[in-house]
């Protein structure tokens, strides 16, 4: 075979493999940054290759017709995830079509799939949620978005589903809530949720990777989580139940986590409790709280006050409130901190042995959310979280809502202008 020869095929296998080998190096920029807690990388930038990312720079805005518009809820009567606002994100990719077509924002409508698209029967789909608030100064803020974009293309990644440039999307989320910011409620402790979803479209049936995909957001106001009843949470913990096993995907916030949990938060209701404590293995490991990372602030053996929480080893999410609380503790050098695994024996041995002083949720949703009492193996367990003087989760939640509100100036609330 002449050298031309081998050359020309060369050049013809990697023109047909070109699309695979850059995802792949996409792939390896989103691991080398997972591991290292690397900011996006800025790898975008040398290139115009919608098959790496779309671009804000290419953002149209349709508007909505006077005849569109929605009345706005008052705050006391809002619900999470019920009320939306009118208009929404849409950005396509179809590798046919080069990848990622140009982002556009729309009047709120109604999405049309084929009935034989993946999403539909394969579950192939991922989320995120984060927050935006109206702060003290009027100003609008977005907290940490930087962290779910990265996890959104982890999510994607192992989806099989398009990666992209987070600040582009963090940029077309900005000028969605721009054109929609009198749906961010003028009050303190309601917010405006953002939610923005990765589904496969193909209309093929056959568990393969999606060749094309639509990215989309939604914006929904939401109150005070903790308007009304009581604050603490009464949870189930039983071990048949499992969220997620090494290997899996609990660490991913797709759908297919969620679905299944839907008949166990039923059984949780109705004996009394709010939500599941999710359990794992022999030995009952910690995992999470409903759909919210868990700490536990004890005494221990040596008499030092510790906060602990469940390492992310492949069991739970990420969580960006999780991260924040993890620094904002390690920084203020009050107690020691750790991630590590918790058992419920070890749970049951501080609280009878009186080190046991609170135990708190924390998620996008809650902030922070305190725990009450727990039912487990037929016992039910009271945890003294919401009878201390100043408690713990108390002062998270009131720094969390100082940076998110504008009460505080912090880089992780970045203002949207």
């Amino acid at each position: 075979m002449s050298v031309i020869t081998t050359k020309q095929c060369a050049c013809k296998w990697v023109l047909q493999h070109q699309h695979k080998l850059k995802q792949a190096a996409r792939a390896c920029s989103l691991k080398v940054k997972e591991v290292l807690g690397l900011d996006e990388l800025k790898t975008y930038e040398q290139y115009n290759d919608s098959e790496y990312t779309f671009r804000h720079r290419d953002l149209t805005t349709k508007l909505a017709e006077p005849d569109q518009l929605r009345a706005k809820p008052d705050v006391s009567e809002l619900k999470f995830g019920q009320i939306f606002s009118d208009h929404m994100l849409k950005i396509f990719y179809h590798k046919q079509l080069g990848g990622w077509q140009k982002p556009v924002i729309i009047p709120f409508e109604n999405i049309s799939l084929h009935p034989a698209a993946k999403v539909l029967h394969y579950a192939v789909e991922l989320f995120e949620g984060l927050k935006a608030y109206r702060g003290v100064d009027g100003k609008i803020r977005i907290f940490r978005p930087d962290l779910n974009m990265r996890r959104m293309n982890l999510s994607a990644q192992r989806a099989g589903l398009p990666t992209f440039d987070g600040e582009e999307l963090t940029k077309c989320l900005n000028r969605l809530i721009q054109v929609d910011q009198e749906w961010v409620p003028h009050s303190e402790g309601s917010s405006l949720y953002i939610r923005p979803t990765l589904i496969g479209i193909d209309g093929t049936l056959g568990v393969a990777q999606s060749e094309s995909a639509l990215l989309f957001t939604i914006l929904c106001p939401v109150g005070n989580y903790f308007s009304g009843g009581s604050e603490s949470v009464s949870l189930l913990a039983d071990p048949q139940y499992t969220r997620a096993w090494p290997g899996g995907v609990g660490d991913r916030k797709m759908g297919s986590n969620y679905g299944p949990t839907i008949r166990v938060q039923s059984t949780a209701n109705s004996k009394g409790r709010q939500q599941v404590l999710w359990l794992y293995g022999p030995d009952h490991q910690v995992t999470e709280v409903g759909t919210m990372n868990i700490f536990i602030f004890y005494i221990d053996n040596n008499g030092e006050k510790v906060l602990a929480t469940p390492p992310l080893n492949g069991l739970i999410l990420p969580g960006v409130t999780r991260q924040s609380i993890l620094q904002m503790t390690q920084e203020w050098k009050e107690f020691r901190v750790e991630e590590r695994i918790l058992t419920m024996d070890e749970v049951i041995t501080l609280l009878r042995s009186d080190r046991l002083l609170e135990m708190f949720g924390s998620g996008t949703a809650c902030i922070v959310s305190p725990i009450g009492s727990i039912e487990y193996m037929g016992e039910l367990l009271n945890i003294p979280t919401t009878e201390h003087e100043k408690p713990l989760y108390k002062k998270l939640r009131e720094q969390l809502f100082a940076i998110q509100y504008g009460h505080i100036e912090h880089p992780w609330a970045r203002v949207i202008e």
